[in-house]
């Protein structure tokens, strides 16, 4: 219905903005990674998702069409609401989450606040085809990290490692160096273990 507003920029908050346009304030929630991409300047435009509900009507400002897209993306997967989708916006950006999601890292969906495992994967396996899908993204690359990522945790399972505090620990790795080989990620996972 409201697709983006642009204003004055009264009030910015970490987690809100208030735009006056032609004289009424608008009221956007915003992420922290929105919150960041805001300028000092009186003049702005956000891009927005109006959600209604029974007992309230709420504004979502995004930096961002790309922003707005991944957060109505993550409202469609069940169990995960406004305030879920705006926590994980906050603590990853948009490029993070398209990419956690693509490439099926349950861990680092799992690491925002408020996410448990079962949400997480249930986030993955909604939304995995529909971002390889609508951002086009090359599967061989999200394979070959999968690939990588099996064979370095079995080998650290072979020399005698926890498979949870492993999987942890390759995740992390992958999210910093995507184009890691299997020795690079089994070398740098036996310096954190």
């Amino acid at each position: 219905m409201i697709t983006h507003i642009e204003g004055k920029l009264v009030e910015k908050n970490p987690t809100d903005v208030v735009i006056d346009c032609n004289g009424v304030g608008y009221l956007l929630n915003i992420s922290l990674h929105t919150f960041g991409q805001i300028p000092d300047k009186e003049h702005l435009k956000l891009y927005t998702y109006f959600q209604v509900k029974e007992d309230a009507h709420t504004l979502y400002g995004f930096s961002t069409k790309t922003e707005r897209e991944i957060f109505k993306l993550l409202i469609s997967v069940s169990g995960v609401g406004a305030s879920i989708a705006r926590t994980m916006l906050s603590s990853l950006n948009p490029e993070q989450v398209k990419d956690a999601i693509a490439s099926g890292d349950v861990g680092l969906i799992q690491s925002v606040k408020g996410i448990g495992a079962k949400t997480a994967q249930r986030v993955i396996l909604d939304l995995k085809d529909k971002v390889l899908k609508v951002y086009g993204i090359d599967e061989v690359s999200v394979t070959q990290n999968n690939t990588n990522k099996s064979e370095a945790l079995s080998a650290l399972e072979v020399l005698g490692f926890n498979k949870k505090q492993s999987e942890k620990v390759i995740d992390r790795l992958i999210s910093q160096q995507p184009d890691a080989n299997v020795e690079t990620l089994i070398k740098d996972a036996l310096k954190n273990l």
